[in-house]
């Protein structure tokens, strides 16, 4: 999908691939040994397969700068290529030439998974005119409320939605957050390998629909490995 000047790719699960003058990954997981190298990751949180370092190792080349959580700094560092390490907690900005980060909160209200005091991310992703919410693994919070300002005319503002249940909001969870968000398009995300399937994704797109909110699935990107 393009917007733009903006590619958007879902790599499968979580994970997605975003593409302008620079290449960025965000929670790679599974992805084919191929795989575009990258300029610029970021890594939501420090479970596995969402901080996957077998994953990272595909695509990073000397210079390739990793945001993270501090958490996950003990995993990245035994890389051998040379890379550049970012930690950042909610709250904080970062920009990388035309590319403006900010890390935003995510966790459970009544789930054990993940825990506020995680400081664990969602981010905030600016390039140009366009912006795009990657959510992490997240309920609907109250922080959330504070993204419905980024819908500008003139502007696309994706909002990347987990939508499995169980560690995460569930469908009907994930459309109240698309309701409050605002965004110009919803895309459901974290179903169909761990927890959530593609019917779960259509429900979601369908019950966005109903509530005013434009949503669409991505197919996943070929070349995401499967097991």
């Amino acid at each position: 999908m393009k917007l733009n000047d903006v590619e958007i790719k879902w790599l499968g699960h979580a994970g997605f691939l975003i593409r302008n003058s620079s290449v960025i990954y965000i929670d790679p997981y599974k992805i084919g040994d191929g795989s575009e190298k990258a300029d610029l990751i970021l890594i939501t949180h420090s479970h596995y397969d969402h901080c996957s370092v077998a994953d990272m190792e595909k695509i990073i080349k000397e210079g390739t700068r990793i945001v993270m959580t501090a958490d996950c700094q003990s995993k990245i560092t035994r890389f051998d290529v040379p890379i550049r390490m970012e930690i950042i907690e909610p709250g904080q900005d970062l920009e990388f030439g035309d590319v403006k980060i900010s890390a935003l909160p995510a966790y459970n209200l009544d789930k054990p998974f993940h825990s506020q005091d995680e400081h664990w991310v969602g981010y905030l992703i600016k390039i140009g005119e366009v912006l795009i919410y990657h959510a992490g693994d997240t309920d609907v919070i109250p922080e959330m409320q504070k993204l419905t300002g980024h819908k500008q005319e003139g502007k696309e503002f994706v909002a990347l939605l987990p939508i499995g249940g169980r560690f995460t909001m569930d469908v009907e969870e994930a459309v109240e957050a698309a309701k409050m968000i605002k965004p110009t398009l919803a895309i459901p995300m974290h179903y169909g390998d761990i927890v959530g399937t593609e019917d779960d994704a259509k429900e979601f797109c369908e019950m966005c629909g109903e509530e005013g909110v434009k949503a669409r699935m991505l197919d996943a990107l070929k070349g995401t490995r499967k097991e």
